[in-house]
């Protein structure tokens, strides 16, 4: 090792050079012997007991003495014993479904006696012994603001949804387009895809509409085409169905108990496709047909008092149109229409909404003068607000 010369720059602050470097100076000038070892600590701003622990090392250890030492503490009081350990993960293999909540919650109540690390730290353990699985990132759709509606009639509110896709005896994925009738269980079409698109999506409702009419409302889950990430979670098929003035609402994540009777229809045809998967598409839409049939005319449901869909349900007086019409909003609503950028213009601001609505008119519901609530349509956007520059959730 080379040593810092004493005729080098005199006193040097701790905090300006690397450590290294200044414990290597402190050594040599206290090897010198030219100044009492209070000086030279008050000369290197350290105690010292700091000065001491610093000569101690460089004896006992040498050059290695100038080397950074880890700061990890070598006991942990958080630390989970062996026998905890074993108790969290046999329990984890017990409930292989349950989160480190529910095990922390339920390992209290059996050993009451003993203490439990932080539902956090079970997870830990479990991720770290490969009995987690991780989570697919998904992007967020902005939650629905308003109340769902309630249905006392058909045709008042339907719900649409894409069943989990199966794979047919072809080992081609079959992804399952339904629409019913919240109020008499009417299932409109099943129709077997081979993948998820917009297009496809609004054939089939187009089709379902010429035959059977429109509702008032259409409720789905937040996933495509149904709903997007931008405002209001619009997406293409949304705001062709709020221009048909249909209302399109959506559960919240994650909440299929919002939409009971369309999950409980999902269940009686995953219970079909069991034993009746098909080899291509085309055989599988003719069995869905043949489901869609029994469903509707030949199955007796409890919640109908035994009777059959087709026994309640009755064409929609509301037709499909041959051209969709303007927007309109009432006289007091300020008017804007959206620019190619998806932006729109008010109290001389510039207001991001999506590149979707380019050409639509926006109706501004005035609450004070600098603040409005935002409709596309029936369908309540947010609040745009020019004092905070940004439109918040209703």
């Amino acid at each position: 090792m080379t040593l810092f010369d004493k005729g080098e720059s005199d006193p040097m602050s701790w905090q300006k050079t690397p450590i290294k470097y200044q414990k290597m100076r402190f050594i040599s000038e206290w090897l010198d012997n030219e100044q009492s070892f209070t000086d030279l600590c008050e000369r290197f701003q350290i105690s010292r007991q700091c000065g001491y622990e610093l000569v101690n090392r460089y004896k006992a250890e040498g050059d290695a003495a100038f080397e950074e030492r880890s700061h990890a503490r070598h006991n942990h009081p958080n630390k989970i014993s062996s026998e905890t350990t074993k108790i969290i993960l046999s329990t984890k293999q017990r409930f292989p479904d349950w989160g480190p909540v529910a095990i922390k919650a339920w390992l209290e109540s059996e050993y009451t006696n003993q203490r439990w690390p932080a539902s956090s730290t079970i997870g830990d353990l479990f991720q770290k012994n490969g009995l987690v699985k991780k989570r697919r990132l998904r992007k967020r759709v902005p939650p629905f603001t308003q109340p769902l509606k309630h249905c006392n009639a058909p045709n008042e509110v339907w719900s649409a949804d894409y069943k989990g896709q199966f794979k047919l005896t072809n080992d081609q994925y079959c992804f399952p387009l339904t629409i019913t009738d919240n109020f008499s269980r009417y299932i409109f079409c099943c129709d077997a895809y081979d993948k998820i698109t917009g297009i496809k999506t609004i054939k089939s409702f187009e089709r379902v509409f010429y035959e059977y009419g429109m509702p008032n409302v259409i409720r789905t889950d937040n996933g495509y085409p149904f709903a997007g990430n931008g405002i209001g979670g619009l997406s293409r098929l949304s705001i062709w169905l709020v221009k048909l003035n249909i209302l399109p609402e959506r559960i919240e994540p994650g909440c299929p108990q919002q939409n009971p009777r369309h999950e409980r229809m999902h269940k009686t045809l995953k219970i079909g496709i069991e034993s009746n998967t098909r080899s291509s598409i085309s055989a599988q839409q003719k069995w869905f047909d043949k489901f869609r049939q029994e469903f509707n005319e030949q199955r007796p449901h409890q919640a109908l008092s035994l009777k059959r869909p087709r026994e309640i349900h009755t064409v929609s007086r509301r037709e499909y149109p041959d051209k969709l019409s303007e927007i309109t909003y009432p006289d007091n609503f300020l008017v804007r229409k959206v620019r190619t950028s998806g932006e729109i213009k008010y109290c001389g601001k510039r207001y991001y909404l999506t590149e979707l609505l380019h050409g639509e008119p926006i109706g501004l519901e005035m609450i004070d003068e600098e603040r409005a609530i935002v409709y596309f349509g029936m369908l309540r956007l947010g609040i745009i607000d020019s004092k905070l520059d940004k439109i918040r959730r209703p």
